[in-house]
């Protein structure tokens, strides 16, 4: 089979001829019709050395959408032909940068009535968007919100599902040039970080309150833009590092929340850990499939093509979402 492969030695993405891989157990063998591009994949030189045994034959890709081709004998809800979507276990080799792929069966759902490209482009992305929002901040129970990275993919999912809970201000940062994107996303206000001061202008926007909630897509220094930008009793949440409170503004004295969220610990946590990656990726499929959400500035490219585009997706060059189509 053909596939995209990562030689750790170097750093380097390359296209590959590689054997079907075997399957036993729960694991399904899953033909690629479709493969999402996000930065925990293009990330992969800086965490290679917590996976053991990567060596140049390993293949990226965790958004999968495809077919079972062959179920392993403990498999049992599962059969051959079946359509399914999943966001993988980056610790395991064989992903969807490729014809074939191999994944748990227990972290797999059924396929949304979508094209397998638009269904692609959402787990990584759409599903740690859902549950940061709707687990960990309770976005329906407040009204205002600052997004980091609005014309990201975790951000640009955000934006529209904090628009399904008709929050009043939904505040996103990202440059000049995509204000108008994000606004048909249900921003509300859009702040330009090359030239603006963000926090003044969030509480020039919230008339110097703060807002209730907010997400940081980005890291680096984003996260203390987030957390200074809260109101008393605000809480945030972290995508990308581990939160730092005592290097948030009145962090005790404002009695600030902090919550850290890894879509991918789903697969490393036990049981409970995979469900709720489970219900997640339901949910999110339900309002694809009713247009509550839709998969914004899609492009489509092959695989030959996704080396250099998660190159560009490291350089933060990229809006909306990209997949490989096989």
């Amino acid at each position: 089979m053909k596939a995209l492969t990562f030689n750790p030695k170097n750093n380097l993405f390359s296209i590959s001829k590689l054997p079907i891989p075997a399957i036993e157990g729960t694991d399904v063998l899953v033909k690629v019709d479709a493969c999402g591009l996000n930065p925990v994949d293009a990330k992969i030189s800086l965490w290679k050395l917590m996976v053991q045994g990567m060596d140049e034959t390993w293949v990226p890709g965790l958004d999968v959408s495809g077919h079972i081709v062959k179920v392993g004998n403990k498999v049992k809800r599962w059969k051959p032909g079946d359509q399914i979507l999943c966001h993988g276990d980056m610790f395991r080799p064989h992903g969807g940068f490729s014809e074939y792929t191999v994944q748990d069966a227990d972290a797999i759902i059924p396929h949304p009535d979508v094209a397998p490209e638009v269904a692609a482009a959402t787990p990584c992305a759409g599903w740690t968007a859902w549950r940061a929002l709707n687990d960990k901040l309770k976005a329906g129970e407040h009204r205002s919100i600052l997004i980091t990275g609005g014309s990201g993919g975790v951000g640009g999912f955000a934006t529209q599902i904090a628009s399904y809970f008709n929050l009043e201000k939904i505040i996103v940062t990202c440059s000049a040039s995509n204000h108008r994107y994000v606004a048909g996303l249900g921003a509300t206000d859009a702040v330009d970080y090359k030239s603006e001061d963000v926090v003044a202008r969030v509480l020039e926007i919230t008339a110097q309150q703060g807002v209730d909630i907010g997400l940081d897509t980005v890291g680096p220094d984003n996260d203390v833009i987030v957390a200074n930008c809260l109101r008393f009793e605000g809480q945030m949440v972290e995508l990308v590092d581990t939160v730092r409170p005592l290097d948030y503004r009145d962090a005790f004295m404002k009695g600030l929340s902090f919550h850290q969220f890894s879509l991918g610990s789903g697969h490393r946590n036990g049981a409970d850990a995979k469900k709720n990656l489970i219900l997640a990726g339901k949910k999110f499929s339900s309002l694809l499939e009713q247009e509550k959400i839709k998969v914004p500035a899609l492009e489509v490219v092959t695989l030959e093509q996704t080396g250099e585009r998660l190159k560009e997706i490291l350089r933060q060059r990229t809006v909306g979402k990209i997949v490989m189509k096989v």
